[in-house]
């Protein structure tokens, strides 16, 4: 079956919370679904940096003026969102996570975290005790509906008003297939993207731990590399 955007939810309706919205890759991610006209909700542990970095986003070339775009605490981020996405160090992974399970009971929540290392010879992937961040996610989040998704999409292309198409494609892992096109319906709102389902939440350390080798590409070439799946 051929990939098809027609077949894809409507979605403009859901507010998206981005915990660790002020990051480089949550902040993108908020700046990119506020410029599609999606609400959005910067979460942070800091309410204070949340609110700012949503004035600031908010301002960004393409943000329509009656877009909602705010912030506040992760844990009012979360009970207001109807889509949570985490994107979190992974070091304060676990942590941020468990504090959330509550308010995110009932809740979709994309992970694209990344569990990587780093030393003199490069990123490398980290071993994650229940096999992937997203893993993770799941068993810390037994009453939320999981996947992981928007792993390997630049953080520089994102904050970059000047970009109007990101053209690549959003590998989408998780046990619930309802949410790849919930989820894949909100990678279609920003121009270029597209969601495709990649397996199982099982197969979610492979997509994470590929990153390390895109980081290499970026740093060889110069670039900011992403995944494109041909045939689709």
């Amino acid at each position: 079956m051929a990939y098809d955007a027609s077949t894809l939810p409507d979605v403009s309706g859901l507010t998206v919370g981005i915990i660790g919205g002020t990051g480089d890759q949550g902040r993108g991610l908020a700046y990119r679904f506020a410029r599609a006209g999606q609400s959005v909700l910067i979460g942070s542990r800091s309410s204070e940096r949340a609110a700012e970095a949503a004035v600031e986003i908010a301002a960004l070339r393409g943000v329509s003026p009656g877009v909602e775009v705010a912030g506040a605490g992760n844990e009012e981020v979360a009970r207001r969102s109807d889509v949570v996405v985490i994107a979190v160090p992974w070091d304060g992974h676990a942590a941020t996570v468990a504090a959330l399970a509550e308010p995110l009971a009932g809740k979709i929540v994309v992970d694209c975290v990344n569990p990587l290392g780093f030393d003199r010879q490069g990123p490398y992937a980290l071993a994650v005790a229940e096999g992937s961040a997203a893993q993770q996610a799941a068993a810390l989040l037994p009453d939320s509906r999981v996947c992981a998704a928007f792993n390997h999409v630049s953080a520089p292309l994102l904050a970059d008003p000047a970009i109007d198409r990101i053209d690549l494609d959003v590998l989408i892992c998780t046990e619930d297939r309802e949410l790849v096109g919930v989820v894949g319906a909100l990678a279609a709102r920003i121009p270029g993207m597209r969601g495709i389902y990649a397996g199982r939440l099982r197969n979610a350390h492979q997509i994470e731990a590929f990153t390390a080798n895109l980081i290499a590409i970026n740093k060889r070439y110069k670039a900011h590399a992403g995944i494109r799946v041909t045939d689709l």
